[in-house]
């Protein structure tokens, strides 16, 4: 994969979706300047002998304790060390690597006073694959992800853990092993690494980006059970939703338009049909499903901006070798982001499902009950609508707002938090309950079509029936169901549905 050049304050989102997907993230050297002007600002800002936050002075509550200039390295390390209280499962490999090229480009920006030897550790780290194990619990997305930041930071110190191919190693180790050596700390370092929102926002890209392929996955499953069920493409006509003037509503309207184009099957009942209108479930695709793209481009903007954004503190202004103090810390933009994305989620999930009871009610479908061709012998599809309703209802439980919570910290110096670390940190939790929700539709609407008349449907719903059925065959009788849904979810989690009707040019984020 093609390294991607990171040029700090303007990422692009694609960028940030290829380092998540695997690219390796090498920073603009042109940045290089600014990051040696801010570390000599922190020199000069120390020889004036005032007292600075966080440089010469402890942290949070403890602000007003003066720290002497012999301990300040000491300083450093001991908010790495102390700070590194986080618990549960270490974070997701392809999230952290994401966490730190957020950090990575944060501090290439100029504006936090460390070393270019410090962030040249962190893009080494990410060019050999070294990861460090952090655990994902501890954050309250305020004064910084400083838990899981610290464990991130402490792995450069030498502390902790780092995966390295798949396996945990002692940090010394690890950086032995590549050839690398910790660093050691200086004034500002230790806090400019472990401040900020690079946590959280690595958890809502991640999500974002998740979101994204099972919103295009939807998109093509609920096309797909448009035709096994019969259904009409007139609710996508554009002229309807021209009306309403949703830009995501228009382009959803056009996706299902252009994926349901030339079915045979649905020419076959264009006339005499004597249904006059479809379930919502259909109908309502393009509401649905372009209010949801809407609120997720919304985030992705959202997102975009904080990725490319400083948020430690203080920050450094050499220009005038001060030190300003303020709240770019607090996560709440992270936050309202990341509770859009799971609304959107929650509302593919639910929808589908949707779809999925409609297909398996023969007084709605028309299909055979449970689309089994021998129903009470077979229960067929009966137990997989009721495992995607579990889901729905799983993801709704997690979807309510994580931004309305907050609880004081730091004997209530930190006094209001915006939870954006735990709102994105069950984003992928979520898209995983859904895939399995789409993953459930894909089998549903292809058995659809398959105990329909024998016609073919649209050419790229074509090309996803061939994907489902070179990996699950036609339910004839019953079998064990599990592998056929694993099966289905994989194509569905790994982007080949929305590959195999590629030929469509399924609306983006951007």
């Amino acid at each position: 994969m093609t390294p991607i050049r990171l040029t700090p304050g303007s990422v692009t989102l694609n960028d940030w979706r290829a380092i998540y997907r695997g690219a390796v993230p090498e920073l603009d050297p042109a940045c290089l300047p600014a990051v040696d002007a801010s570390a000599a600002a922190v020199s000069r800002i120390l020889a004036r002998g005032e007292p600075v936050y966080g440089i010469n002075t402890g942290f949070g509550k403890l602000a007003s304790v003066r720290i002497d200039g012999e301990d300040l390295a000491t300083l450093q390390r001991n908010i790495v060390l102390s700070h590194a209280a986080g618990v549960g499962e270490p974070m997701p490999v392809s999230v952290c690597r994401l966490m730190m090229a957020l950090k990575l480009a944060s501090l290439g920006q100029g504006a936090s006073g460390v070393a270019r030897t410090t962030i040249a550790l962190l893009e080494a780290l990410l060019a050999r694959g070294l990861v460090p194990v952090v655990p994902c619990q501890g954050s309250v997305g305020a004064s910084g992800d400083l838990a899981p930041l610290s464990h991130m930071t402490a792995a450069m110190i030498g502390v902790g853990e780092f995966f390295v191919n798949g396996a945990r190693l002692p940090a010394l180790a690890a950086l032995e092993q590549a050839g690398l050596a910790p660093i050691e700390l200086s004034a500002k370092e230790g806090l400019a690494l472990l401040n900020g929102t690079q946590f959280s926002t690595a958890n809502a890209l991640a999500g974002l980006f998740e979101a994204e392929r099972l919103f295009h996955s939807a998109l093509v499953t609920g096309a797909l059970s448009t035709d096994a069920a019969r259904g009409s493409d007139t609710p996508f006509d554009p002229r309807i939703h021209a009306l309403r003037r949703h830009r995501g509503q228009i382009e959803a309207a056009a996706a299902l338009r252009a994926l349901m184009a030339g079915s045979a099957i649905r020419d076959s009942h264009r006339v005499d049909d004597p249904r006059v209108q479809d379930p919502y479930c259909l109908r309502c695709q393009p509401q649905v499903m372009g209010a949801a793209l809407d609120i997720l481009r919304q985030a992705a903007a959202t997102l975009e901006d904080e990725a490319n954004g400083v948020s430690d503190n203080p920050l450094i202004f050499a220009d005038t070798d001060e030190a300003l103090s303020g709240g770019n810390f607090h996560a709440e933009p992270v936050a309202f982001a990341a509770d859009m994305i799971a609304m959107a989620v929650c509302e593919i999930g639910s929808i589908s499902e949707r779809r999925i009871a409609m297909l398996v009610d023969p007084a709605l479908s028309g299909l055979p009950a449970f689309l089994t061709p021998r129903p009470g012998l077979n229960s067929g599809f009966m137990i997989p609508q009721v495992t995607a309703a579990a889901l729905v209802s799983e993801n709704k439980q997690r979807a309510m707002p994580a931004s309305v919570d907050s609880i004081p910290t730091s004997a209530n110096q930190e006094d209001h938090v915006s939870m954006a670390a735990h709102g994105a940190r069950r984003l992928l939790a979520m898209v995983e309950n859904a895939y399995g929700v789409i993953g459930i539709e894909l089998l549903a609407a292809a058995q659809g079509c398959d105990l329909g008349p024998a016609l073919a449907s649209s050419q790229p719903l074509e090309a996803v029936r061939t994907l489902v059925r070179a990996r699950v065959p036609t339910l004839t009788d019953d079998r064990h169901f599990h592998p056929d849904l694993e099966a289905a979810i994989d194509l569905v989690r790994s982007g080949q549905v929305a590959e195999a009707a590629s030929a469509i040019a399924l609306p983006a984020l951007g």
